[in-house]
């Protein structure tokens, strides 16, 4: 296994006396004038020595919440995390604001570990990123124990729950700092959680006496759309050709590895930087391709979750799933990793019948106890309506954490596809009828069904050989749907599946089966409103909340070209992505301020003492060359 890379060498680090107050440590290290919503609240909470639970959105400034108080307080700022290439990304980018910053994991060559270790013996790392494996191995909390600890942070903290959508059972042992640093303040932040998985945390972490800060989960500059999947390839075509920006990245999640590696190819035979990422790769590919997303590439990276958390670029501009997730916790995770930047992102859901049948089944046949599928088959419904809405998803998705829309309008986010553009609502009860009557008049004497291609071509009176091989011609239901398209039935029978009175058997070939929830229907005392099936995906414009068009700020400027370029060579010398050099805002706004010097740069946000010392020559000389 290739040794990973060792993050940026890091100047002196910029000190910090305990007790200096939070918002002088924000402005001098991070190079930000003020927090955003209640990120002081937190600070200042923690700093008081109170522990508590942090519900951000991806994006909503979680880790300051932790990073400022730990180099606020005296003694050791532990952070545990649950994946490498997190703690990695996140000490390159301690290092390069002039934090003592390390981390300790699995992977850490042992001459590494060993380095890390004996500067933590002698009190020279601030704040020090852990996986919870490492935590409980080799006395490491021994270790930790022999010196002042500022605080435990406990980073994605869903994966203590059994609720919650990336459950880690060695996050279940967390709950032993409350008992062996009982004066040290723990602070638990998740972006995804609902109330159920909420109170698990609080539980396993023993936290129940300490505040919940919810941050509030909407994130209304990412544009969310969903459409059924019919012609996935031209549907996905036309997403990234109008979400891309030409320099931003963009992720497609797929529900099977090897869907993985054939969209990857098929993208790379359009002329697309695609790459794929699924748990089954050679590790070694599995790094190269995270390192090349994160070092700023404008690649697509089609991946199952396992391309999960960890995902700190910020500039990524799109996310398309090509199968439905199994929960809104897991679809909000993952479109929350589009637009951390602030700026205008999408998301696109594709989904279809199968998706759904697939879902329920699986659901049905795991080894869970009854409570877990009870919980699993409600989430997996809550993830359907949203897919199925013919009101705001944006609302409905809110609606599961526990919270509602704001603004001038509850009802429309202004940012959705729903909301863009309305479906049209009509009464599909009869098209049901014929659908659900045709289901039950082809049903075999065995008791078998068939699958909607046939059922379809019964009802618009299409005499396949198959269908005169079972005399279904013969049958009253033949040639009723002519006034239907066959994507118009196929659309009724994926909304029908969608409200539980179809079910497909997907363990046999995907025939067609009528539920309970059927008869109601079929003799006439259940209306059914129907949506008109969209059969093409729109390229709908980014918008933000107030609904005007909106794109990255300053693509296409020559200046701000000029400083990603230079941010990109800067990033491949030191092997750090190119994010932690400067973000896409500060590079706009230095762009749009065009500094003369380092006392003008140093007056844009992001740019903290450390950086303004590192990279003030360079980012000026790129000013002047393109004044």
């Amino acid at each position: 296994m290739p040794d990973l890379p060792v993050p940026a060498a890091m100047d002196s680090p910029v000190p910090v006396r305990p007790g200096t107050d939070p918002a002088e440590v924000l402005h001098r290290i991070f190079g930000h004038t003020g927090f955003r919503g209640r990120q002081e609240e937190i600070v200042r909470h923690v700093l008081g020595g109170g522990s508590g639970l942090v519900l951000m959105p991806t994006g909503g400034g979680k880790s300051l919440c932790f990073q400022v108080p730990a180099l606020c307080r005296e003694g050791l700022g532990v952070v545990v995390s649950p994946l490498i290439a997190l703690m990695e990304d996140q000490v390159a980018a301690m290092r390069q604001q002039g934090v003592a910053a390390a981390a300790l994991h699995s992977d850490l060559p042992e001459d590494q570990a060993r380095e890390v270790r004996r500067d933590l013996a002698r009190g020279a790392i601030k704040l020090l990123y852990v996986s919870p494996e490492r935590l409980s191995f080799d006395n490491t909390l021994t270790r930790l124990a022999e010196h002042p600890i500022a605080l435990f942070a406990i980073d994605e903290a869903h994966c203590v729950s059994q609720w919650g959508h990336h459950f880690r059972p060695e996050y279940r042992g967390l709950g032993m700092l409350a008992e062996r640093f009982p004066d040290v303040p723990r602070l638990a932040l998740t972006a995804t959680a609902d109330p159920r998985t909420v109170e698990d945390i609080r539980v396993q972490l023993g936290l129940q006496d300490s505040p919940v800060f919810r941050g509030g989960f909407d994130r209304p500059n990412i544009f969310i759309s969903a459409a059924a999947r019919e012609q996935e390839r031209a549907q996905l075509r036309a997403f990234v050709k109008s979400a891309g920006d030409g320099a931003g990245a963009g992720i497609v999640y797929c529900g099977t590895r090897a869907k993985t590696e054939q969209t990857a190819e098929w993208l790379r035979a359009d002329g697309h930087d695609a790459l794929c990422f699924h748990a089954g790769m050679d590790p070694a590919a599995k790094r190269d391709s995270h390192r090349r997303f994160a070092r700023g590439d404008a690649v697509i990276m089609a991946a199952t979750i396992a391309f999960g958390m960890g995902i700190d670029r910020p500039d990524v501009r799109w996310v398309c799933h090509l199968d439905l997730p199994k929960s809104p916790e897991s679809w909000y995770q993952e479109i929350g990793r589009a637009g951390r930047d602030g700026l205008p992102a999408r998301a696109l859901l594709l989904y279809g019948a199968g998706d759904i049948a697939l879902a329920r089944h699986r659901i049905q046949e795991s080894p869970a106890m009854p409570e877990q599928k009870r919980i699993e088959r409600a989430r997996l419904e809550a993830m359907v309506s949203i897919a199925e809405a013919a009101t705001c998803r944006r609302k409905i998705l809110l609606r599961c954490f526990g919270e509602s829309l704001e603004g001038d309008n509850p009802e429309s986010c202004g940012a959705c596809d729903i909301c863009r553009e309305p479906p049209k609502l009509f009464d599909g009860t009869v098209p049901a009828q014929k659908l659900l009557s045709a289901v039950l008049r082809t049903r075999l004497n065995n008791g078998s069904h068939f699958g909607l291609g046939h059922v379809v071509d019964v009802l618009r009176g299409k005499l396949t050989p198959k269908v005169a091989q079972f005399a279904h011609d013969k049958l009253k239901t033949f040639g009723i749907g002519t006034d239907l398209s066959e994507a118009a039935w196929k659309g009724v029978a994926r909304q029908l599946v969608a409200r539980g009175a179809l079910d497909v058997a997907i363990e046999n070939h995907g025939e067609l089966v009528p539920t309970d929830a059927a008869r109601p229907i079929l003799k006439g005392e259940e209306k059914v409103l129907l949506r008109e099936e969209m059969l093409t995906a729109r390229a709908e414009p980014r918008t933000t909340r107030a609904g005007r068009a909106a794109e990255p700020a300053m693509a296409g400027d020559a200046l701000f070209d000029a400083l990603r370029a230079w941010r990109k060579r800067e990033a491949a010398d030191q092997g750090v992505p190119a994010y932690v050099i400067f973000q896409n805002d500060t590079l706009a706004a230095i762009a749009e301020r065009r500094p003369e010097d380092a006392e003008e740069l140093a007056m844009i946000p992001g740019v903290g003492r450390s950086k303004l010392e590192r990279y003030a020559d360079a980012v000026l000389r790129v000013v002047r060359d393109r004044a």
